[in-house]
């Protein structure tokens, strides 16, 4: 469960003004959310698959100890790339298929690469709970893209960018470096 909840925690927090978040605010105001929603699990799915599965190969290769520090360095990156933040590049308008493949097909290559499929190869490689980390980090990705929907289109963004940005980088900031403490604390 300490799987499920920290993943679906922290790929809300990376999600927040990330380039798939706006991706779906997009698609929703083209299309209907319901089926924004079902694109962006179904493309969630198959992708943070790919990514969990990466990230436990990952730990079968290299020692628990430089996982732990990979792992909680990237978290320090993922906070300072909140903070530069995203923008869409057309990734809305470059497929013209049913609108439920083109949001999904759209989502799954924008998602590629990106700091939440990172962030799911590197919780995956931490806590090795393949299932956990996969469903944790979907279930984020859709409540993240849920909120982007509500407060972007909904709430026509009142609540300051730069607000949610800076909340999401410093609690990146702040277990990425308790992660190396921990990590090194322990190897001492």
């Amino acid at each position: 469960m300490i799987a499920y909840f920290a993943s679906l925690i922290f790929v809300v927090l990376a999600e927040m003004g990330d380039k798939t978040q706006l991706l779906a605010m997009a698609f929703a105001s083209r299309y209907r959310w319901q089926i924004v929603i079902w694109g962006v699990f179904f493309a969630t799915l198959l992708n943070h698959l790919i990514a969990v599965m990466i990230g436990s190969y990952l730990i079968n290769i290299f020692p628990i100890f430089y996982i732990k520090i990979i792992t909680s360095a990237s978290f320090i990156i993922f906070g300072a790339w909140t903070l530069r933040g995203d923008s869409l590049e057309d990734e809305d308008k470059r497929f013209s298929f049913s609108p439920f493949w083109t949001v999904a097909i759209a989502f799954f290559l924008a998602e590629i690469g990106d700091k939440t499929q990172l962030t799911t190869v590197a919780l995956a490689a931490k806590y090795n709970n393949l299932m956990g980390v996969w469903l944790g980090t979907t279930s984020g990705m859709l409540v993240a893209d849920v909120i982007g929907i509500i407060f972007g289109i909904v709430l026509g963004k009142k609540i300051p960018e730069n607000a949610i940005k800076w909340f999401s980088a410093i609690i990146f900031i702040f277990f990425g470096i308790l992660g190396i403490y921990d990590a090194l604390k322990n190897k001492c």
